[in-house]
């Protein structure tokens, strides 16, 4: 028995869930524009250590993958290594910002970053279904380093088996993107030149991992709203700026912000389309990042794309 036609004249019954589709309507047209491309992002900061925050992170990125996207998530962990090397009776050392990275160091950084942060992210993401693959730089060589020298004073200073990336080969990577995997990658790699494994800064890894895979996106995870344009005098966040804006402020800018802000310089002047850094102490921010007309966060633009951004109407 069919129902009843409505009264005419009563308004329909308003429906508490509608907020919901306003939301995923919201959302289509950047499903629509980031479908299928390949989005990397540096997992750290607090999102790192919160549980909460670990958990929607992992909500975020699985969501990511099922929505179409091809999520790639780099990590390092430095809350994690002190800890490890403090119980050890080990003491953590800075130069420059860098780790000093002695080798007896070195095999602490391994052991916790591809046996306890890699594997805590991977189990949470698979808790959602058969997803995940942990590598590090290292597997098929996916990631070339020479050692590093720290900048003291203007002179170079020995702090160990810390490297920089000369060479990606993001084929092991591409072919798990390929079989539908979400690849969780370490940021270790080995030298070409001694066989030795060096520590790589993740922001820096993630973004050479971008550029190597021609990705729509570089998202970097950090304990901050964004990049400020007057910090410490206000607090107000810089929504969008060009790859030749933000070479200028490189300068001036925290210490803390500077490897963040150099991987997003980096990515876009080498064919990667946005980079953004994003506060990952709100949880889901990823996805209020890509999926909402506002977004979160800075937003990194090579200097020919800000005027086709502007033309279209829209930050995002």
């Amino acid at each position: 028995m069919s129902s009843p036609n409505p009264r005419p004249g009563v308004p329909p019954r308003k429906h508490t869930a509608l907020p919901k589709a306003q939301t995923l309507i919201e959302a289509l047209p950047w499903l629509t524009r980031h479908h299928g491309k390949t989005v990397v992002i540096k997992f750290g900061g607090n999102a790192m250590v919160d549980e909460a925050l670990k958990a929607a992170f992992a909500q975020d990125v699985v969501f990511l993958r099922h929505a179409g996207l091809k999520p790639v998530v780099v990590h390092g962990g430095g809350p994690q290594i002190s800890a490890q090397l403090e119980k050890l009776g080990l003491t953590s050392e800075f130069k420059a910002g860098l780790r000093v990275t002695t080798p007896e160091t070195m095999d602490v950084v391994r052991m916790v970053l591809a046996g306890q942060v890699q594997r805590e992210l991977v189990g949470l993401l698979n808790q959602h279904g058969p997803l995940a693959v942990g590598m590090t730089g290292e597997d098929a060589h996916t990631m070339t380093a020479v050692k590093r020298y720290a900048e003291i004073g203007g002179e170079s200073v020995d702090i160990g088996r810390v490297g920089e990336i000369t060479e990606i080969d993001a084929g092991a990577i591409q072919a798990l993107l390929d079989d539908g995997r979400i690849p969780v990658v370490s940021s270790i790699a080995r030298s070409a030149d001694d066989g030795h494994v060096y520590n790589i800064n993740a922001d820096t890894a993630a973004a050479a991992l971008a550029a190597a895979l021609g990705a729509e996106t570089l998202m970097v995870l950090t304990d901050v709203e964004g990049l400020y344009a007057d910090w410490p005098n206000n607090d107000d966040v810089i929504s969008q700026l060009t790859a030749s804006e933000l070479d200028k402020l490189l300068p001036e800018l925290a210490s803390g912000m500077v490897p963040k802000m150099e991987g997003c310089l980096y990515a876009v002047r080498n064919g990667v389309h946005t980079a953004r850094v994003i506060d990952g102490r709100v949880q889901h921010s990823i996805l209020l990042e890509i999926f909402t007309d506002e977004g979160i966060g800075t937003m990194v633009v090579p200097d020919a794309q800000s005027d086709a951004n502007e033309a279209e109407g829209g930050r995002r």
